[in-house]
């Protein structure tokens, strides 16, 4: 055994150190280094080898060689007037000739572990099993798909004959023939059925080096057979589809060869199949020198909305044309063709429509408020006075309160009510639809819109009042021009630049905290304070103390008329457990209730009893409980409105479980457009 000694604790050191020490008959007895933290230092810790400062210590064991490898003439001068007659020095130069070949074998090493790394990873990624042998038949690659279909572990396998692994394996005839053997089916020793292919591996002189066998379960390969048949299927449903469809459709390859039209496309063009597809896109729809399939192609945008000719019977449509593209690789484009004739149809009745639905009679006064409450009196006080101003009323409380009939009632006791009430729901319209129906639009705004303009809901207003429902639910960039029409008492159209003056008085509605909204920055400041000029809070029904039975008594008689009974009163039980009740839904809820209880009676009862009513789904008041556990839990300190919307977010969810989950449902029950439910279950944490 060959003691050496190395001083010198750099990566040379530390490359030398690791060489020698796999060399059976060399002892490395100790490192030197006057810094205690140098790449060999460190290695020679790991390994349990002795290190130090000072080599006379080292020297005095007498080793057979020293390795200078600091390449410094002076330690090397030191070392060879200590060291004895015996020790062999090698010097700083021939030190460092000896690491850089250590090093370069080190990364000669390293660099094919990598390789065989790389190309076991590769091997192992692959779906298929693969078995691999060498010119004797012994297994040098066995892949993890191999592995977990032969159902062993391949280290147990490495360097064994193929035969001992698999029974009748025909990889040794390839072996002695040299010929492929492909699609063969085979069953493993672990009872799999697999498809394989066998070829054998020559070297550059055609000699036979080895086997390969790459092979998958049948199953799989059924499986994938299934996958393509559904594929047929699925495009033959699409075929379907696309053929069933009102919209006239092309389709172009990325090149602008026609791919595909419908029949629609033939009845509105005048083209038939054999005119466009098969066809540079020039024939197909084109405006102008330029086909849109080959603009869309071009630009790889969308272009909606463009009126033109198109067909030999000079067909007017709009088209509207986007690219396919297919993991980020433009494929072709797509084209919708609508005939411009029936777009304008459906245009004017849905214009009908909005009409009908959006402007409404005010056909409610004070006197059918029902209320003897002193929370009710001083809501229709304070309406009675906003009645005989100018001023802009800002309605306030929850759904079902009643907000709208306060709207009514406003405008009919005010020096306007021989004038228009016209009702908009913000929630209900898309942004770009609602900001032409409030404001109005001039000719040629936007594809579709009426020759000479039309005026927006706060022009056929003026003179009038406006009832803004549901203002909390303005989107920002129509809260902005809401903003501009309250300070300026003007509007511009859409696609105008002439300010229209109006004369119309603003009620707006919410149910929303609109404070909180603020916050949240989803309602502007400015705008609140322009609409809460005069404020006025309609209390919940559980609020009103006393009111509950007028109420009901007032919803008997609408339910008479409408359902034919002849119910007079309503018991006095019957009274004491609605009043159990806390009504999250207010007088729309209690509204649900009765009506409920009144049609599965019969005409010949007068007396709305307990029995009549249906299953409360609810007993207990939900604020009530939020409260209660904030007394349990001690805390009393959080702000009213945070109370207040944890008693909203469980009433919701309550609503929404009991719903089945339906948002449709769920919406209705609440008396809530399906926007603001959205929003509300966000709210609670639902998604």
């Amino acid at each position: 055994m060959q003691k050496v000694l190395i001083v010198g604790g750099g990566k040379g050191g530390a490359a030398l150190l690791r060489t020698l020490s796999d060399v059976e008959f060399i002892e490395v007895i100790g490192i030197v280094d006057l810094l205690p933290h140098t790449p060999a230092i460190v290695e020679a810790r790991r390994r349990g080898i002795a290190t130090g400062t000072d080599m006379n210590s080292f020297l005095e064991l007498t080793p057979d060689v020293v390795i200078e490898v600091t390449g410094d003439a002076a330690v090397y001068d030191q070392i060879h007037s200590l060291k004895s007659e015996k020790t062999l020095l090698v010097s700083g130069d021939t030190a460092n000739l000896m690491v850089r070949l250590v090093e370069e074998k080190e990364s000669w090493f390293q660099a094919w572990i990598q390789r065989q790394k790389e190309l076991e990873a590769i091997i192992d990624s692959t779906h298929d099993g693969m078995i691999a042998v060498n010119a004797r038949g012994q297994i040098t690659i066995l892949n993890a798909s191999a592995e977990k279909m032969l159902k062993v572990h391949r280290t147990e396998l490495i360097g064994k004959p193929i035969r001992e692994v698999v029974g009748h394996t025909r990889l040794e005839e390839v072996l002695r023939t040299g010929e492929s053997e492909l699609n063969q089916t085979f069953q493993l020793p672990s009872g799999t059925e697999i498809v394989t292919n066998r070829v054998p591996v020559k070297n550059h002189e055609g000699k036979v080096m080895g086997a390969v066998a790459v092979f998958r379960e049948v199953s799989e390969l059924q499986h994938f057979i299934q996958k393509i048949m559904d594929l047929e299927d699925m495009k033959s449903y699409l075929q379907a589809i696309i053929d069933s469809s009102d919209d006239a459709i092309s389709v172009v390859d990325v090149n602008g060869i026609g791919l595909l039209i419908n029949p629609a496309y033939t009845r509105l063009t005048g083209l038939k199949p054999e005119e466009v597809i098969g066809k540079p896109a020039e024939v197909d729809i084109s405006e102008g020198a330029e086909s849109m399939h080959m603009k869309v192609l071009r630009t790889r945008q969308v272009v909606r909305g463009v009126q033109m000719e198109v067909g030999p019977h000079h067909r007017d449509v709009i088209v509207n044309v986007a690219p396919i593209i297919l993991q980020g690789e433009l494929k072709g484009s797509v084209a919708i063709v609508h005939d411009t004739s029936e777009l304008k149809q459906l245009t004017q009745d849905l214009e009908r429509a909005r009409s009908i639905i959006r402007k409404l009679e005010a056909k409610y006064t004070f006197d059918d408020i029902i209320g003897e409450s002193e929370q009710m009196q001083i809501a229709m006080q304070l309406a009675k006075q906003a009645a005989d101003t100018r001023a802009t009323v800002l309605l306030r409380g929850e759904s079902g309160t009643g907000k709208e009939l306060f709207a009514h009632a406003i405008h009919n006791a005010s020096n306007r009510k021989y004038n228009q009430f016209i009702r908009v729901n913000c929630a209900a319209l898309s942004e770009s639809l609602l900001e032409s129906e409030l404001f109005g639009y001039e000719e040629g705004a936007f594809t579709g819109a009426k020759r000479g303009g039309k005026k927006g809901l706060f022009e056929e207003a003026s003179g009038g009042t406006i009832f803004l429902d549901e203002i909390g639910e303005l989107q920002p960039s129509i809260q902005a021009k809401l903003l501009r029409v309250l300070q300026e008492r003007e509007v511009i159209r859409v696609g105008g630049t002439k300010s229209i003056p109006i004369d119309v008085r603003v009620i707006a509605a919410t149910n929303v905290f609109l404070e909180r909204a603020m916050e949240e920055k989803k309602f502007r400041e400015d705008l609140f304070f322009r609409l809460n000029v005069f404020p006025i809070m309609i209390p919940p029904l559980r609020q009103r103390d006393g009111d509950l039975e007028l109420v009901a008594i007032h919803l008997i008689r609408k339910f008479n008329q409408e359902y034919g009974r002849n119910v007079r009163t309503i018991s006095p039980e019957a009274t004491q457990l609605l009043s159990q009740y806390s009504f999250p839904g207010n007088i729309r809820e209690l509204e649900n209730f009765l009506g409920r209880a009144m049609i599965h009676m019969t005409v010949q009862e007068q007396t709305l009893a307990p029995e009549h009513l249906p299953k409360f789904e609810f007993q207990r008041n939900q604020v009530h409980d939020v409260i209660e556990e904030e007394e349990q839990a001690g805390d009393l300190k959080r702000p009213l409105k945070d109370y207040l919307a944890d008693a909203e977010n469980r009433y919701v969810t309550q609503i929404y479980q009991a719903c089945g989950q339906n948002k449709t449902q769920t919406a209705k029950q609440l008396g809530i457009s399906i926007r603001s439910l959205y929003y509300k279950l966000e709210r609670a944490g639902i998604t």
